[in-house]
Formats: C-alpha cells, sequence, structure tokens
C-alpha cells in the first residue's frame, strides 16, 4: 500500500497462525506510517511466536499522508497510543507490549512514564535522545519515571545519539533496560540494505524476549 493511502487508516492487524496469550502495538517515526518495512517485517516476525500485533498510524499520519508531527499533536498521538493498548488488552487475555521507532518509540515511552502500568514492557527503535547536531537538548526529562522494561535498538551512526550518549541516558531510568548495538547503522538501523534484516529481527526478538522473560524491575546501572 502507498503512502496516499494511509491517511484515515488507524491500524493494521497481525494474527499468528497459533495465538498466543501477549499482545504487541507497534507504531512508526516522524516522517513513516505503519506500512515502514521495518514494522510490517517486526511484525511478521513477532506474529510468527504467537503475538497477536497491530501495526498503528498515530492521529497525525491518520490526518495527513505526508510531512512531520507538529509538536501540539503529540498529547493526541499519545492518547491514540494509549487507546490502541487498551484496545489490544480487550483482545488478547495476556500481557501487552508497546513499540515504536523514532517519534513513535519516545511518545510512547512517554505514555508509559505517565502510566506505569500501560504496558508490559517497551521496545524502543532508534530512540531520539537529540535533534541531530544538537547533543545540548537531550529529550531525556521523563526517563526517570519510566518504570517499564525497555530494550533499546541504536545503531553506531545515528545522528539522534551516540551509543555513549544513549548509555548515559539508560542509567536515568530506574527500571530493567537493555541496549541492543546495531554496528554501522544510521537511524534506519540498516533495514533498507535486504541483505541482514533476518539477522537484525533475530536479535531484536532474542533481546526482548530475554528483557521479558524477567519483568522485575531493576536500576539500569545493575543491568
Amino acid at each position: 500500500m502507498n503512502s496516499e493511502a494511509q491517511a484515515g487508516i488507524a491500524r493494521f492487524l497481525h494474527r499468528p497462525a497459533t495465538p498466543g496469550k501477549d499482545g504487541f502495538v507497534l507504531t512508526h517515526g516522524a516522517g513513516g506510517n505503519a506500512n515502514a518495512p521495518l514494522l510490517v517485517a517486526l511484525a511478521n516476525a513477532l506474529s510468527s511466536k504467537g503475538f497477536t500485533v497491530v501495526r498503528y498510524n498515530l492521529p497525525f499520519r491518520q490526518e495527513r499522508p505526508f510531512g512531520p508531527p507538529r509538536p501540539a499533536s503529540a498529547a493526541r498521538d499519545r492518547e491514540g497510543l494509549n487507546q490502541e493498548v487498551e484496545a489490544m488488552r480487550r483482545e488478547v487475555g495476556g500481557r501487552v507490549f508497546l513499540g515504536g521507532h523514532s517519534y513513535g518509540g519516545r511518545q510512547a515511552s512517554m505514555l508509559c512514564a505517565e502510566q506505569n502500568d500501560l504496558a508490559d514492557g517497551l521496545l524502543l527503535l532508534s530512540y531520539p535522545l537529540h535533534p541531530p547536531g544538537k547533543p545540548e537538548q537531550p529529550r531525556t526529562k521523563h526517563l526517570p519515571d519510566l518504570k517499564t522494561s525497555t530494550l533499546f535498538v541504536h545503531g553506531t551512526h545515528d545522528p539522534f545519539g551516540s551509543i555513549a550518549e544513549m548509555e548515559s541516558a539508560l542509567k536515568l531510568i530506574p527500571a530493567k533496560t537493555e541496549l541492543l548495538v546495531v554496528e554501522k547503522a544510521s537511524h534506519d538501523l540498516g533495514f533498507k540494505g535486504k541483505s541482514k534484516r533476518e539477522e537484525l529481527l533475530a536479535l531484536i526478538l532474542a533481546s526482548f524476549e530475554r528483557l521479558i522473560s524477567d519483568n522485575s524491575h531493576t536500576s539500569a546501572g545493575g543491568r
């Protein structure tokens, strides 16, 4: 489906062939939509593991097929995510996890910092720690309030934050965290190249399954 068809479409559902009890809500970055290749591939991989998965278009993208979100739309985007997580809880009998790429991941983390019991785990792909070239503008204010176990997946060439900066930011989080480093990858996690897609997906799933196998809250420094 092309991007013009995205406006007005909120969700795409993946039902596993052999359903488990857990659900997953995935959302996109500022410049993309729920049909981003990374999200589609990740949703399919999660579904193959028994998760019921929704790829969700944030409200700003439901309104406009192109363009970044406006600052005033962030609260509405978080409310849309909140409603989608609650809908997933009504659909599955087990845990519900939340994930997002870049802007979508940031909004997911802010939502979980506001509501500690909303999701059973977070998957943040290429968290936009600061605007490119502006490390003096960190997006970390909410991190000390984040009590949800979180996997960060980050490329070594990501202009939105270095690995050292990410490691420092994770120390602010009073929950179990893990940082999966993707060598030589930029903000797209190298997903535009097809050769290592399956390897990356396998690493993400294995790391996330390890993270959620013990959801006891520990400090980031005690990882």
